[in-house]
């Protein structure tokens, strides 16, 4: 049967009027989940800080309290982002997310707390694609192999133990496994000696885009 103009035209509104109570149906959704979604977003960040920096360390915003640096020793990729905590509107730790390429298996991601002292407050993994059972013993989720940083500084060994025992310094390596211990090593000694020589303009960056 062949339409008439005007049945198109009704047949038209009627698909119109489905596309835009469609549309209007998709935006709704959108905006009721994309606050969830940052929210989650957010938590997930702080957790992550929290485990590297305990909440009561500090009293600002340490989320949205960050810097940029270039620094290739740290993250020869990308600019490093650091978190900066404070403590009545003075300086009492930062928070470095840094990155090695020399994985085993691939780029290594840390966070790396340290305080004002140059003590490290705390280090673990992010991100990583090392081999199951044996790279990714740098997980805290695997082994307690990463809270052995907690309370070291550069001081604590000294420079010539900051090393995986089998390179002649203080720290396991793992059974088949050196290359990625070493590059965790090597990256958490050079964040700490990035810092105490530039812990001033840390703080004094201006505060990172978003």
């Amino acid at each position: 049967m062949k339409l008439t103009v005007e049945q198109m035209l009704r047949a038209g509104a009627v698909l119109g009027g489905f596309a835009v109570v469609a549309a209007g149906v998709l935006a709704g959704t959108h905006a009721l989940t994309k606050d969830r979604i940052v929210a989650a977003q957010q938590q997930r960040l702080l957790t992550q800080l929290h485990a590297v920096l305990p909440a009561d360390r500090y009293d600002n915003d340490i989320a949205s309290d960050t810097a940029e640096i270039e620094e290739p020793l740290l993250n020869p990729a990308a600019a490093v982002r650091v978190y900066r905590a404070r403590r009545q509107g003075q300086p009492a730790a930062a928070i470095f997310q840094v990155m090695t390429p020399d994985g085993y298996s691939g780029p290594i991601t840390l966070l790396i707390g340290i305080d004002l002292e140059g003590t490290l407050t705390g280090v673990r993994v992010v991100a990583h694609k090392e081999t199951p059972g044996l790279g990714d013993k740098i997980d805290a989720d695997r082994t307690d192999w990463i809270l052995a940083f907690t309370g070291r500084s550069l001081s604590n060994p000294g420079p010539r133990d900051w090393k995986v025992k089998k390179d002649g310094g203080l720290f396991d390596q793992f059974a088949g496994a050196t290359i990625t211990p070493r590059a965790v090593v090597k990256l958490i000694h050079n964040t700490l000696v990035y810092y105490s020589e530039h812990r001033e303009m840390v703080f004094e960056i201006t505060q990172a885009p978003k």
